[in-house]
């Protein structure tokens, strides 16, 4: 965390999502030379994700097998140079999991197929035509295949086998001018689709038997690390907002205009926002793949989890609103921010806990009772609600404060400097009082009525003045101000700001209690996962 302004020593403390970083530059200050700084980038890079060394061991196994073919005399002779096909298959099919190379595979298969039967017919025809009109045709046939497949592949429904197209594209245009050269066209287009299967299958089976990445064990994953990002991003943003010291304000420049570096659970949460795109190719990967362990059995609702992801994002906008808030220009004075700290941090910790049960359902794959965590969440963010509704002039400060301001904060503002059990202490009391109001109606006799009045004015008088002094943004002395020691334009100013201080902790709840209203949405996008995946049924 930096240090404050205008301190002598920064103390920067190292986060493990930084450490990497931090010992990147340690490194370099030590000397060392760019070849260890390397080896150490790369080793770093595998620690990060095992799947990766999965990936690059199994590539390398698809290809060697496919060489063998051309390294060993007898299938040479058989594919010739044709077999270098096999090889190109393997390097363009090979992908990360293996719903992707189901993916790949079935656009490379029918893309094959389909170019191999066009480019024989047409080859056919052509050589009847005589050796005029022979180059023109497969000319003509070229140009038309091209324009045809780069049009078909820009509209909307097809662009899932936008891979296809161009296997159809580049596929026709080798078989058919090679076998315009070599005067055996079917033949060429035989070899070639031969050595196209046998390269098909060699990346297939390799990705499926030899350490299986699957794409909806990704997917899956990556849906439960979203629940646990957005629940502590929102548990770190609250609790920077209620610490003890000021809120510093964040220099921002124009590399980093919404990074904060010392907070990886922000971090986690742009990650979440970002998923969108992941989701989605994840599921559509996932639609290709066989049932496969936890997920046995067919038509698996992939999209379900898409769905759940943009509820989840839904609810991380709101987490990235705290954020700003937390990191603004102006901010509310600490002791105002404390007022409500108790039910802020009420109702944070019941969020969180609803958010990750929901995570862990899922992870677990077990239909969670989310009803009682709900209505806890509800509660404790209407008692917020009626905490804000019973002191809200402390977040207009120039309101008139209500009729029964004589039992209103009766020590709060008598005492200007408190602590949080103080605070915490007093605002129940003042809850006790305002329900004494209505059992203990005051004495009607005129005569006391008339004094209490006057006694009244003046007693507000001086709690409005006590009340400035505790919650001004910046603070100041109302008295300095009431004297003439400072001049109206000034006074104006100050008034504004101390109004825009105290708004600033009214956006912060309110965005809470917004997020806290999204949540239902979250439960039910959950339910649905949970009902159409068949989950199991949690027993009490």
């Amino acid at each position: 965390m930096n240090g404050k302004k205008g301190s002598q020593v920064e103390i920067r403390v190292m986060n493990n999502e930084s450490g990497g970083k931090g010992g990147e530059k340690k490194m370099r200050q030590n000397g060392e030379s760019s070849i260890q700084l390397w080896i150490w980038r790369v080793w770093e890079f595998a620690k990060e994700d095992s799947n990766r060394l999965k990936f690059s061991f199994k590539v390398g196994l698809a290809v060697l097998l496919v060489s063998l073919l051309i390294l060993f005399r007898a299938p040479y002779q058989v594919f010739g140079t044709n077999i270098i096909w096999s090889i190109l298959t393997v390097a363009i099919m090979f992908e990360y999991t293996v719903g992707s190379t189901f993916n790949r595979g079935f656009n490379r298969a029918v893309g094959s197929l389909l170019a191999g039967i066009l480019a024989i017919a047409i080859a056919q025809f052509a050589l009847r035509t005589g050796p005029v009109a022979e180059p023109i045709i497969i000319g003509i046939s070229i140009f038309l295949v091209g324009a045809i497949t780069s049009f078909m592949k820009l509209w909307p429904s097809l662009v899932p086998y936008e891979y296809g197209f161009r296997v159809i594209l580049f596929t026709y245009c080798l078989i058919i001018v090679s076998g315009y050269r070599m005067g055996n066209p079917i033949r060429t287009a035989m070899d070639r689709l031969y050595s196209i299967a046998i390269g098909g299958i060699v990346a297939v089976l390799v990705n499926v038997f030899v350490f299986p990445i699957w794409s909806g064990e990704q997917l899956h994953k990556q849906l439960v690390d979203s629940f646990t990002s957005l629940a502590d991003s929102l548990q770190e943003c609250v609790n920077k907002y209620l610490e003890e010291k000021e809120l510093s304000d964040t220099e921002f420049s124009k590399t980093i205009m919404d990074e904060f570096l010392d907070e990886p659970a922000y971090k986690k949460c742009r990650t979440t926002l970002n998923s969108a795109t992941k989701f989605e190719s994840l599921a559509q990967s996932a639609k290709w793949e066989t049932p496969h362990g936890r997920f046995c059995h067919f038509f698996y609702p992939w999209s379900e989890y898409v769905k759940v992801g943009a509820v989840l994002r839904y609810c991380a906008y709101e987490v990235m609103a705290l954020h700003g808030v937390l990191h603004s220009e102006i901010q509310a004075p600490y002791l105002l921010r404390i007022t409500f700290q108790s039910e802020i941090l009420e109702v944070t910790s019941q969020a969180t806990e609803l958010v990750r049960s929901l995570g862990k359902d899922i992870n677990d794959m077990k239909q969670g009772l989310n009803t009682s965590l709900l209505k806890r969440v509800h509660s404790s963010t209407e008692r917020l609600q009626r905490a804000i509704d019973m002191h809200f002039y402390l977040l207009i400060p120039h309101c008139e404060l209500p009729d029964d301001s004589s039992k209103l904060l009766p020590k709060l503002c008598n005492e200007p400097s408190l602590t949080d059990n103080d605070v915490s202490t007093q605002l129940a009391e003042l809850e006790s009082n305002s329900l004494d109001k209505n059992l203990n109606p005051p004495n009607q006799n005129t005569q006391s009525g008339t004094l209490l009045v006057g006694q009244m004015e003046s007693y507000h008088e001086t709690l409005r003045k006590q009340s400035r002094r505790l919650y001004s943004w910046p603070s100041r002395e109302v008295d300095a101000f009431e004297e003439g020691g400072i001049s109206m334009d000034l006074l104006s100013r100050m008034k504004t700001l101390e109004s825009t201080a105290a708004l600033s902790l009214a956006t912060f709840t309110s965005l809470l209690i917004e997020f806290v209203a999204r949540l239902d949405h979250l439960v039910e996008a959950v339910d649905e996962l949970s009902k159409l995946a068949k989950f199991k049924q949690e027993t009490l």
